[in-house]
């Protein structure tokens, strides 16, 4: 399930968690945060890392 809510002057970041047996990634950009779950941490991993990619940060944060 994603979803997507609009933010106002937060850093850009990309989170990881564990929750329940499921796996969340939260990207935090300019105006937006998107949360999208996972059923596989590997998944949830890649993702995450190419969010970092794309947004220029130098690490995923493991919450």
């Amino acid at each position: 399930m994603d979803s997507v809510h609009l933010n106002d002057n937060v850093r850009p970041c990309v989170e990881v968690v564990e929750a329940c047996g499921e796996w969340f990634v939260r990207v935090v950009e300019e105006h937006q945060e998107l949360t999208r779950s996972f059923e596989l941490e590997s998944f949830a991993r890649a993702f995450a890392e190419g969010q970092r990619i794309r947004l220029r940060l130098d690490k995923i944060t493991r919450l």
